[in-house]
């Protein structure tokens, strides 16, 4: 029989790109039950992303109902919340929804990032919000809504980030917290508050935005009308949650310095934990306050990791699954007979700034089956990603402790490719739920179930399987990469003049 501990439950909430998990966890990290519910991703014009935030709350509620029931012997004490970043999220004065949200991955804001440096300055910028004007960050998808639809502007009430949005249909209460508001580039990140300075330079309102909380926090309860939707207990603690990352980052354990993880989801991220918030200058990187209070974390990020995988099976390979995918590719030796893969279906990232580069295979010639292609994919995307632990290396930042995780992170094969390129011991972790179990524990937190952060990662977070780099496949890949890193210099020019005709 369970103690009275034992049968303590939390449920972590992701919202993601596509589609929403939530799963129900006992409080040593057990996964007791979890569901899925996709939705669609609009893109009106080319290099534009958009989701509908209902769509959202509607697989919250349909996730909620299936997994709830499996809390029948014991107690839901707790809520964390994870989800996408930067998407904007407008609300009206009766709460509702005004448009669509501008999601993560588009890039139609190059003239209001343009805008946001000339208003504030790059260098100051920088200093405030550790990061230069991008376009994926939710500060110019704000400026593009003043500019081009003034009528929409003019209707806000509230702006929320993604989850933020879930949290105000669960609880009522309009709340944020650091990571996430991170990567607004409105927040002040060394003193983990709103910007004054920024917001009155671009003539945003500080009464539209949440108040900010740290991780942990409780920011609201489950309402009553939420109980009876969903099964859950009426007045339970929502948590402050996480961006994706920051309770990724929870949900692999890396919560101090020395640690890493790699996650290959629809995006890539190479994330690796601060004591302190050490800034790249010249912006490569994001240096963004993480899920610990008092603490921060860097990271570099490349636009479409499984985001490349899924275009190239819908698009090439419609007629094989994932693992067939991977069995072909395989079959293909490292650097796939000379076939290079440029990653950047929605711009790039880390290290490159540029909304305006494409993807690209590079050395295609009529050798080349699905089998190279999607074998050079799968390297392109590590590529993308050893070019962001580069930068972190040259900040100096230490990653002698690095976990794999994310979807991609399931293919036996990406996980060796990733592994090699990178040159460095990597290791899996036990659950594969990451910031579903990351916005868990930070709801353990909330509810008084774990002390601290660090506590809830000792408890619920174990190691998997270790995997150590063979050194003549790290030495092959790092000729393919050498070549793979002077492509985007030498197309720059080509980039921006194809998106001018």
């Amino acid at each position: 029989m369970r103690s009275d501990v034992e049968n303590k439950y939390l449920i972590g909430i992701d919202i993601g790109t596509s589609g929403t998990k939530s799963a129900l966890f006992d409080t040593e990290g057990h996964v007791i039950a979890s569901a899925t519910a996709e939705y669609p991703l609009y893109q009106p014009q080319n290099g534009w992303a958009e989701q509908d935030p209902e769509d959202w709350w509607n697989a919250v509620i349909e996730t909620l109902m299936r997994i709830c029931p499996a809390a029948s012997d014991g107690k839901i004490v707790g809520i964390g919340l994870s989800g996408q970043m930067h998407g904007l999220v407008m609300l009206d004065s009766d709460c509702n929804v005004i448009r669509r949200s501008i999601i993560w991955c588009d890039s139609r804001t190059a003239e209001e990032c343009k805008q946001i440096e000339e208003l504030v300055g790059h260098d100051r910028l920088i200093e405030i919000t550790a990061n230069p004007a991008l376009a994926g960050f939710t500060a110019s998808k704000i400026m593009w809504v003043k500019n081009h639809e003034p009528e929409n502007y003019a209707k806000c009430a509230h702006i929320l980030l993604p989850k933020d949005y879930i949290r105000y249909k669960l609880t009522g209460e309009f709340a944020t917290e650091v990571s996430d508001a991170s990567g607004m580039q409105l927040l002040d990140i060394p003193g983990r508050c709103w910007s004054d300075e920024v917001l009155e330079k671009l003539g945003i309102d500080k009464s539209l935005l949440a108040k900010v909380y740290e991780s942990p926090d409780v920011t609201g309860y489950i309402t009553e009308a939420i109980a009876d939707l969903t099964g859950l207990p009426a007045n339970i603690p929502v948590a402050g949650g996480a961006g994706d990352n920051a309770a990724a980052a929870v949900g692999t354990g890396v919560v101090e310095c020395g640690k890493a993880f790699t996650t290959v989801g629809t995006s890539g991220v190479v994330f690796a934990h601060m004591e302190k918030p050490e800034i790249d200058k010249s912006g490569r990187v994001h240096t963004f306050c993480t899920a610990v209070p008092g603490q921060w974390h860097v990271m570099g990020v490349t636009q479409a990791a499984g985001l490349s995988l899924n275009w190239f099976k819908h698009n090439v390979a419609e007629n094989l699954s994932y693992k067939e995918i991977d069995i072909e590719a395989e079959s293909i030796a490292i650097g796939a007979d000379r076939l290079l893969y440029l990653p950047y279906l929605m711009g790039e990232r880390t290290p490159l700034l540029d909304t305006e580069a494409r993807g690209a295979f590079f050395g295609l010639s009529a050798i080349h089956t699905k089998a190279h292609m999607s074998r050079a994919v799968l390297e392109g995307v590590a590529y993308s990603l050893c070019s962001c632990l580069d930068v972190l290396s040259e900040m100096g930042v230490e990653t002698n402790d690095m976990a794999l995780c994310g979807g991609g992170a399931k293919s036996t094969l990406w996980r060796k490719i990733l592994c090699d390129s990178f040159g460095i011991s990597v290791k899996t972790m036990e659950s594969d739920e990451g910031p579903a179990l990351g916005a868990a524990i930070l709801g353990g937190c909330a509810a008084g179930v774990y002390s601290s952060v660090s506590e809830g990662c000792k408890r619920a977070v174990r190691d998997g399987e270790r995997l150590s780099p063979d050194a003549h496949s790290t030495e092959q890949y790092k000729r393919f990469y050498s070549i793979y890193k002077e492509l985007y210099p030498a197309l720059k020019e080509q980039y921006h003049a194809l998106a001018n005709i």
